[in-house]
């Protein structure tokens, strides 16, 4: 993947949220790269991104896998401007129901695979004293239900991440944010989990219009944490 114009790497790229971002990026400007185990959205999100002047490579693998993402992302680590980590593993189950490999599965997707790709991108980031890391959290980042004892503590851990290296990272000129995303997101794979619903939820549209925002932020005034949520989610 060849290019001059800057490029956003999304993992767990699929319909929906992945799509409106990879769609909105590229208006914007951007070339787009997804990661994912999955290549069931790459047709149509290369579609959505070309008709919007951009180009987009899909690549499968498992984040948790570090020489897998490593060989992925060659040869464009180095063009990496805007890194969004959208991957997670929502197991929800008892304590006695959820296995260990299911807990530490969720784990190694939100919070292990963060810090591999991150690991991989940060270089010429700081070299270049410019980019934007994102990490995606959601309503068990800061309140643990019944049930979500692995997705909860996976992303509790994402968000520590997020917060030490934006302390890191920021005096280096890089962004790195953490949103909370509290509530459902109106996309494919809500349905199949949910199913249908008249509650409102959230447009993944207007989640990825607040990710442009925050990558626009001028360094003077960052956001690092920002929570996005219907107006009907009670909290």
């Amino acid at each position: 993947m060849t290019g001059t114009r800057p490029l956003l790497l999304i993992t767990g790229i699929a319909e929906g949220f992945g799509a409106s971002l990879a769609r909105l990026f590229a208006a914007s400007g951007h070339d787009v790269l997804g990661l994912s185990r999955s290549e069931a959205a790459s047709e149509r999100v290369g579609r959505l991104v070309g008709e919007q002047g951009g180009s987009y490579a899909h690549r499968p693998c498992d984040i948790t896998q570090p020489e897998q993402v490593a060989a992925a992302l060659q040869p464009d680590t180095d063009r990496v401007s805007v890194f969004v980590h959208n991957a997670h593993s929502l197991v929800i189950g008892t304590s006695d129901d959820t296995t260990l490999d299911e807990f530490e599965r969720a784990w190694r997707v939100a919070c292990f695979g963060a810090m591999t790709v991150a690991k991989l991108v940060l270089p010429a980031m700081t070299a270049r004293s410019r980019g934007a890391i994102i990490f995606t959290g959601a309503t068990a980042s800061l309140r643990a239900g019944a049930n979500f004892s692995a997705f909860a503590s996976a992303k509790f851990a994402l968000r520590g991440l997020a917060q030490s290296l934006a302390r890191e990272c920021g005096p280096k000129g890089v962004h790195v944010a953490h949103v909370l995303i509290d509530g459902l997101i109106d996309e494919p794979q809500t349905q199949e989990r949910f199913g249908h619903s008249r509650t409102i939820r959230i447009d993944p549209d207007r989640i990825a219009h607040a990710y442009l925002e925050i990558v626009r932020q001028h360094p003077s005034a960052w956001t690092h944490e920002l929570d996005l949520r219907p107006h009907s989610e009670t909290f």
